[in-house]
């Protein structure tokens, strides 16, 4: 068990960002949870940790959750960023409006509490950034296509930020889960999943409990899939 350890989860309130709080908790960290409903703050004080109502759209209202952990506790150890979903359609009828709405969603969350974070971790001298991405990162694809594409610049951002930080033991990586039991999932998507199921929630935090922890020391700047081996 870690102790006295302080991880920071983004859109934590339900789905996948929930289930990574609670495995962060079971490994030993007090868990920061955002949400922009009160479920977050609900589920972080059921796990002994703290939680902020607000944003991950929102410089204020991360900075409410940075600054919280950093006045009970002095310290952050882990960020696991989480977000919703963006535009869905024909790539060529998305608005102007609705890129920029995906943008903000799938890249500037990253950025906002990476930001707000790399200080205190660049004087602790460690910590560690995860970014939940998706398999569209790197095998686009038409049925996510605001998420295919931002989500491959937030694949150089981070190689950056990887590159820059490494020297002070600071890491960021981005998993890239396919389709997992935390969407509503249409069973003919089965067919191109070459483990012919769908992955487990369990399976994404289990990763990520991973690329946070000291057993994940040398890994940093990496897009890692975890799809069943759907992309080729």
């Amino acid at each position: 068990m870690i102790s006295n350890k302080v991880a920071l989860v983004t859109a934590g309130g339900s789905g996948m960002g929930a289930h990574v709080a609670q495995r962060l908790a079971q490994d030993g960290y007090t868990v920061g949870i955002l949400s922009s409903s009160g479920r977050g703050e609900a589920l972080a004080n059921q796990l002994g940790g703290f939680g902020v109502t607000g944003s991950n759209q929102s410089n204020e209202d991360l900075k409410r959750l940075v600054d919280k952990a950093l006045d009970k506790y002095g310290r952050i150890d882990a960020v696991v960023n989480s977000a919703g979903h963006g535009q869905r359609g024909v790539i060529a009828e998305i608005s102007d409006e609705q890129w920029f709405d995906a943008f903000n969603i799938y890249f500037m969350n990253v950025v906002r509490t990476s930001r707000l974070v790399i200080p205190t971790m660049l004087n602790q001298k460690h910590g560690s950034i995860v970014n939940i991405s998706a398999y569209g990162a790197l095998q686009p694809s038409p049925l996510f296509p605001t998420s295919s594409v931002i989500r491959a610049a937030l694949s150089n951002y981070v190689k950056l930020s990887a590159q820059t930080y490494a020297k002070d033991n600071i890491r960021m990586n981005n998993v890239l889960p396919g389709f997992i039991n935390s969407m509503d999932l249409d069973r003919e998507w089965l067919d191109r999943i070459p483990m012919g199921r769908f992955g487990e929630m369990q399976e994404v935090s289990s990763l990520i409990s991973l690329l946070v922890s000291d057993v994940g020391a040398y890994i940093t700047g990496q897009d890692i899939l975890i799809d069943g081996g759907l992309v080729k």
